[in-house]
């Protein structure tokens, strides 16, 4: 828990469990990158302030104006092309949440907002009154993500039921398909993945010595 405190503290952390969805409805071209006005829906932001960092689709964002109804951001080149925002139109739906505090309940698991990759919905099944996805993942992450470990997909906070080299399975309950934007999922679709945090850590340990050579 000590620990968890200081990484709130050190950096905008969130959890994995979504607070709403909210609507894309407005994206401007500025010099090679965009500003993206987000309608928050039920997501209030009674205490958001201007600078306050709100995941989209799992991709931490900064509010730069608050509007009433959302909050505007400015999106990086390198944001675009790491993404799925450079997919996003006018009416895309969006998983949101707020940075934690550190006071908040702990419900998912660290999730650092900063999307490793883009995969892709392969196939997907009903299995009983859940529904049994298999996605696609860039080999380049592929080897962070293990059976029965956590993985952040368009910011939600999942469980791997299956891996198979860069394929893994996850099985989804009613509720999550109804309150995040995987129920809009089909085969084909683009989504933004976060492997565990802790997983990459752990490389970077385990290399000693050799980490300052990488």
């Amino acid at each position: 828990m000590c620990y968890l405190r200081l990484l709130v503290r050190e950096k905008d952390m969130f959890t994995g469990i979504i607070s709403a969805i909210g609507d894309v409805v407005g994206l401007e071209p500025r010099g090679g990158d965009v500003r993206l006005t987000i309608n928050t829906g039920d997501l209030s932001l009674t205490d958001v302030s201007l600078g306050d960092s709100i995941a989209c689709n799992g991709a931490c964002l900064t509010a730069v104006e608050l509007t009433g109804q959302g909050f505007i951001a400015d999106v990086s080149v390198e944001t675009l092309n790491l993404t799925t925002i450079g997919q996003w139109e006018t009416g895309s739906r969006v998983n949101l949440e707020k940075a934690m505090q550190a006071t908040d309940r702990f419900g998912g698991h660290i999730v650092s907002g900063h999307v490793d990759g883009i995969g892709e919905v392969v196939s997907l099944e009903g299995d009983a009154r859940s529904w049994r996805f298999r996605l696609r993942a860039p080999r380049d992450i592929a080897k962070y993500i293990a059976h029965k470990g956590s993985i952040t997909v368009d910011g939600t906070s999942l469980t791997v039921n299956v891996v198979e080299g860069s394929e893994f399975e996850l099985n989804i309950v009613p509720h999550t398909m109804l309150h995040t934007v995987i129920g809009d999922y089909h085969v084909g679709t683009k989504v933004n993945l976060e492997v565990d945090l802790v997983a990459r850590y752990l490389e970077r340990l385990l290399l000693g010595d050799k980490a300052a050579d990488q």
